[in-house]
This record gives structure tokens, C-alpha cells and sequence, in this order.
């Protein structure tokens, strides 16, 4: 995960109020998809607001990780993610899954570009 950020190799794929910054790392059969979340502590001072914004990202991507699975499967290409919540209020969990998937269906939309 370090790689993601020290590197500058990565890419960025924005659907507000997510951000998603990928890479593509050498294969590894045991780990196709290795992903993390993370909110600002600089517009959540309250590490209760952070901690349910990171369940919610938690939640949205454990329900659509495997999009992201079959299209790394398909390319033959392991994926670093880290997504970002970038947003200044709370958000609700029923827009947050929708963002979330139009953010994977623009990221998987990329990967199949770079790829092929």
C-alpha cells in the first residue's frame, strides 16, 4: 500500500464524494485486489464520524468487490485501491453505494483501457 502513494505511478478515478487511486502491481495468485479506505481528519475532527464513513466504504466495496475481481481476473493483473472519502458532511448509506458503484464501473472502465 505504500507503493500506492510513494510511487507515482498511480492513477485516479473521481465519482464525488469518493476518490479511488490505483495501481497495478505484479501478479500475485494468492491476492488479485488489495483495498483500503480512509477519511480526512482535517474535515472529520470526530474520530466516531471517521470510523462510520470507513464502515460505510468498508460495507459499499465488500458488496461490489467482486466487479473489480472479474475485471482484474480478465485483464491478468493484480490492483492496489485505496479509496478516499473527500466529502465534508456525513454521508447516507444508500447514495454512498450508488457513487460507489458508478466509481467502479468508471474505475474497471479504465483498467480495461490500459490493459488492452
Amino acid at each position: 500500500m505504500n507503493q500506492l502513494f510513494a510511487a507515482g505511478k498511480s492513477r485516479a478515478v473521481t465519482v464525488l464524494p469518493i476518490k479511488a487511486i490505483y495501481m497495478h502491481t505484479a501478479s500475485k495468485p494468492d491476492c488479485i485486489v488489495q483495498a483500503g479506505v480512509g477519511v480526512s481528519s482535517r474535515n472529520f475532527k470526530k474520530a466516531v464520524d471517521r470510523n462510520r464513513i470507513k464502515r460505510l466504504l468498508r460495507e459499499a466495496y465488500r458488496l461490489n468487490k467482486n466487479i473489480v475481481q472479474e475485471a482484474a481476473i480478465r485483464n491478468h493483473t493484480s490492483i492496489v485501491v485505496f479509496f478516499l472519502y473527500l466529502d465534508k458532511v456525513l454521508p447516507d448509506s444508500a447514495l454512498l453505494q450508488t457513487r460507489f458503484k458508478l466509481l467502479l464501473d468508471k474505475l474497471i472502465k479504465q483498467l480495461d483501457e490500459t490493459t488492452t
